[in-house]
């Protein structure tokens, strides 16, 4: 990127004369005000709204306000802490699961976009307080292009860091063989107290995006899943880039969680790709889960000093707290 280079081009330009078909002017210099200007309009007030509603679903969360909270337009999971990423400005998930940190002391984040939650993973990559697990396409220089199965994490994180790279054209029957085994032997070794699950709709078949071929019901089957563990959980979107299949998808979502009719979202699945995920390929990725979840000796308690405790509520005691869902609904009964 050396500037030089921008010199030599336009010396060329000049001995070869192609100025003459040209116009050539002097430019402006950007000021401060024009460099730190939105990306586009209303950018702050956008992720202002998202981001807060990721985190007051937390906050009633914290305080058994509801069994389950949603919030569809959240889920930005590639964001940094000094960054912007892959259309994502801020990481409500990350804020949303310092908040709840607060009041658990082990929170999951699942997430089932079909990019790698690279942004949580990065922000929680030192530490046994929070476990992420992310499925996604991986390889071909998919974006982000992390996530690999050996990323585990470190430090204090390592092992709490789980990734399933799986390959294109994954369909229901496939992904549900993976998911479900992972997603238990998690639940068995990490014991959360709190879920976060990131329902990115571009793993569905025919997203313009993304190469899975998964249906709106074998997307839900995992939400369903999750759902099903009676654990505090925080529902937010993703990607998606087929609206018209993004908005039933998370419609039908919304039903599983709150209400059980079929409203007949279930668009056929155009299998545009071929499910390069063998059963032996997905059963050594499961198979290499379980055995770096052995690796952690035991659920991690929560010390008065650790950096993310703020002594409001001890839900650590000898024995883990019984967390069961009350109803189906959005607020307990």
């Amino acid at each position: 990127m050396k500037p030089h280079r921008l010199s030599i081009t336009h010396s060329l330009v000049l001995h070869y004369g192609l100025y003459k078909k040209l116009q050539i002017y002097r430019p402006y210099r950007a000021n401060f005000h024009d460099m730190t200007s939105p990306v586009f309009d209303g950018l702050y007030d956008f992720c202002s709204m998202y981001t807060g509603a990721s985190l007051e679903g937390a906050v009633k969360l914290n305080h058994n306000c509801c069994d389950v909270a949603i919030n569809w337009s959240g889920g930005l999971h590639h964001a940094k802490k000094f960054e912007a990423s892959g259309f994502c400005y801020v990481n409500d998930i990350v804020i949303a699961i310092l908040e709840m940190l607060k009041y658990h002391p082990r929170v999951l984040y699942i997430d089932i976009d079909i990019h790698h939650g690279d942004g949580v993973q990065e922000a929680f990559y030192l530490t046994d307080r929070v476990m992420t697990v992310s499925f996604h396409k991986y390889g071909n220089y998919f974006f982000p292009g992390t996530g690999d199965m050996f990323e585990i994490g470190h430090e204090s994180g390592r092992y709490y860091s789980v990734n399933v790279p799986l390959k294109e054209g994954i369909d229901d029957s496939s992904y549900t063989q993976v998911f479900k085994p992972v997603i238990e032997a998690v639940i068995e070794f990490y014991r959360p107290t709190a879920i976060v699950l990131q329902c990115g709709a571009d793993s569905l078949s025919g997203d313009r995006l993304g190469c899975f071929s998964l249906s709106t019901k074998g997307h839900g089957e995992c939400v369903n899943f999750t759902k099903k563990f009676g654990v505090p959980l925080l529902v937010l979107g993703g990607g998606g880039y087929t609206p018209r299949n993004v908005a039933r998808c998370w419609a039908y979502e919304t039903g599983l969680l709150y209400f059980a009719p079929d409203f007949s979202l279930h668009p056929e699945v155009i299998t545009r790709q071929e499910n390069g995920n063998s059963r032996q390929y997905l059963e050594a990725i499961v198979k290499h889960v379980q055995d770096n979840l052995r690796m952690v000796q035991h659920a991690p308690r929560v010390e008065p000093d650790n950096e993310f405790y703020d002594g409001e509520k001890d839900n650590d005691k000898d024995e883990d707290p019984e967390v069961t869902s009350s109803s189906s609904s959005a607020t307990k009964n």
